[in-house]
């Protein structure tokens, strides 16, 4: 069991963790979750013992190996699968062993141990960890200056996977992966045969590999059983039972207050009120479960422009005349298009990207855009360029040169820069606010699409969250490039696969794109038949119909949705309410819901009806 008892740590004299405590099981899976900030990182290197507490104790299984990737990425002339192969410690030491020493009997012992620890066939395991972070055959082969500082992180997850620590701690592991590598990963810790401890802000990930949820919050630890959405229940159901609580304590204080006030100056029952107001005094407040400010994203919208906006016409992009990246690119993207690219890390999403936000000119086909069409194009590395010395109000007043202080304040405070928060040096802020203001730049001019490249990569789960429900309430197209499932499900209405020196429709859902990446399901290979008469155009132009009311009809659902999902919140946890449900009595609530449920399901059965309606266009 690994115990965490009393734990104290404080750094630059702040408290991060605070009396915490917690007990892991041996073979137990848990998520570590908590705000940015909240101190889950420090946790860990507690652990490790890479920082020494202030008070308390982690107790650790006696001869346990833990693992943890270190910061430094992997670096030299080495090459991948030569780095996951020296991992594992023991057999490189034996392998060593077994070349030098020249005595039978402990050459007999060597072999014999190579054997039980299946040392010949870890040259075959480290190759299909490294494929599965996305590593071909010659990647595997190359020195790892050769790669960029992600694809070395990449090689330091293989070499922790490789090596089976009995505890493995994992903190942020897709922060460095495309979707596909994620799945793989996913798919790798499902089996994984030891104590896991992860930190991830991945809903999907913590659902369906962990079996225990440790929430730290307020420099606290709280261990739920389960995974992410039943954390998420048992702790709606917490915060209610302590509103309940407090609620009932609040009004006892109000009568025991209300009583001294009244008896204390009565000789009579001056007794009782001086006992009454001990009793005051010494009552502890329970107070309400403690939540960070609520994240804001809220997009402007842009002005109304006809579709398409954009079209492809057998284009060719690259970064070198002569040698595209893409070629044969041929695509329409309406103004209310939700869709989202998927493919391998140096497949050419990125490149595709930049051809839409025009970034990059075609050199081959054509591209039409509306001239009046605004993009936004959001990247990680304007995260990490931000100025640190400048705050986020001098850096939208330059943004928004010849705009009024107001007009500044109310772009910057729609992603929750207000008052001070707008004059807090950038260097001060978390990894989640430098995202927040790098979308508060790129979508200071209202763009009609939106093109965000792993928007996720710093944002906790419920920063995630407010971002998806953002994008659902804003009115423009998007292009998203995300290795969060969740976020892709819940946004994306259309699917384009860049692979393959092409980017084209995907016909599947996200279900079926995640058989596909990992080998699942795959339908048997079929003899090929003759092939059937082409669509008449009557029947295409109904299918392109139905499309488009299905395409409506799936937005209609997704608002009520989030609805629903607000009005619980409200009721739950009303400190975190939408300004729409606040102050909103109980009652009101529940009718509320109770009509937008309504609403759903006859939403919901307009969407099965036109399901059908699209199955007979087209086999039509």
């Amino acid at each position: 069991m690994l115990t965490i008892d009393g734990l104290t740590v404080r750094l630059g004299g702040r408290p991060i963790l605070e009396r915490a405590s917690a007990s892991i099981p041996l073979g137990a899976r848990v998520g570590l979750i908590g705000r940015n900030g909240a101190g889950k990182s420090t946790l860990m290197k507690a652990i490790i013992g890479e920082i020494e507490p202030d008070e308390g104790d982690i107790a650790k299984p006696s001869r346990a190996r833990i693992g943890y990737i270190a910061q430094d990425a992997p670096s030299g002339t080495v090459t991948p699968e030569e780095v996951v192969l020296a991992a594992d410690t023991e057999r490189a030491k034996l392998l060593a062993e077994a070349e030098s020493s020249t005595d039978p009997d402990r050459l007999g012992e060597v072999h014999d141990r190579l054997l039980a620890i299946d040392a010949y066939s870890a040259p075959a395991r480290a190759a299909k960890i490294l494929n599965g972070l996305g590593f071909d055959e010659e990647m595997q082969k190359r020195p790892l200056d050769s790669f960029s500082g992600g694809w070395k992180m990449r090689v330091a997850l293989g070499a922790l996977l490789f090596s089976q620590p009995d505890v493995l701690l994992l903190d942020e592991p897709s922060n460095h992966l495309d979707l596909e590598a994620t799945l793989w990963l996913e798919n790798f810790l499902k089996s994984y045969p030891a104590t896991l401890l992860v930190i991830s802000h991945e809903r999907d990930l913590l659902n369906k590999v962990v079996d225990h949820i440790l929430h730290l919050q307020g420099g606290q630890l709280a261990l739920y059983s389960g995974g992410y959405d039943s954390f998420e229940r048992q702790r709606a159901e917490r915060a209610a039972q302590l509103a309940a609580a407090k609620a009932n304590q609040d009004a006892q204080r109000a009568r025991l207050a209300d009583y001294v006030a009244r008896n204390s100056a009565r000789a009579s029952t001056a007794k009782q009120a001086q006992s009454r107001a001990k009793m005051l005094a010494k009552m502890q407040p329970i107070a309400a479960l403690a939540e960070d400010p609520s994240l804001t994203f809220d997009f402007p919208s842009p002005a109304e422009l006809r579709s398409p906006m954009i079209t492809l016409d057998s284009a060719a992009v690259g970064y070198e005349e002569g040698k595209p990246i893409l070629r044969r690119l041929g695509i329409r993207i309406d103004a209310d298009d939700r869709i989202a690219l998927l493919g391998r890390n140096g497949n050419g999403k990125t490149t595709f990207a930049r051809l839409l936000a025009a970034q990059l000119q075609p050199q081959e086909g054509a591209m039409n855009a509306s001239a009046k069409m605004k993009a936004g194009y959001f990247t990680q590395y304007q995260v990490e360029e931000l100025a640190a010395e400048e705050t986020p109000l001098q850096l939208m007043t330059r943004a928004m040169e010849g705009k009024t202080p107001a007009a500044v304040r109310a772009q910057l405070g729609r992603f929750g820069f207000s008052g001070p928060r707008a004059e807090q040096k950038v260097e001060k802020l978390s990894g989640g606010e430098r995202a927040r203001l790098a979308l508060a730049l790129i979508t200071r001019d209202a763009p009609h699409l939106l093109i965000l490249d792993e928007p996720t990569n710093h944002l906790d789960v419920d920063a995630r969250e407010a971002l998806i429900h953002a994008l659902n309430d804003y009115s423009g197209a998007v292009i998203l490039i995300s290795h969060d499932r969740h976020m892709v499900e819940l946004t994306a209405d259309r699917l384009v696969l860049v692979d393959d020196g092409t980017a084209s429709e995907y016909a599947g859902s996200m279900d079926d794109y995640i058989d596909f990446v990992l080998g699942r399901n795959q339908p048997k290979e079929k003899k090929p038949q003759a092939a059937k008469p082409a669509n008449s155009a009557k029947s295409r132009a109904q299918a392109r119909f139905v499309k488009s009311e299905l395409s409506r009809v799936e937005k209609a659902m997704a608002k009520l949705q989030a609805d629903i999902s607000e009005i619980d919140r409200a009721m739950y946890e009303p400190a975190n309410a939408a300004p729409k449900w606040a102050d909103r009595t109980m009652s009101d609530l529940l009718e509320h819901r109770a009509k937008i449920a309504a609403e759903l399901e006859g939403v919901e059965a307009e969407w099965l009806s036109l399901g059908e309606r699209l199955e007979e266009a087209e086999a039509a």
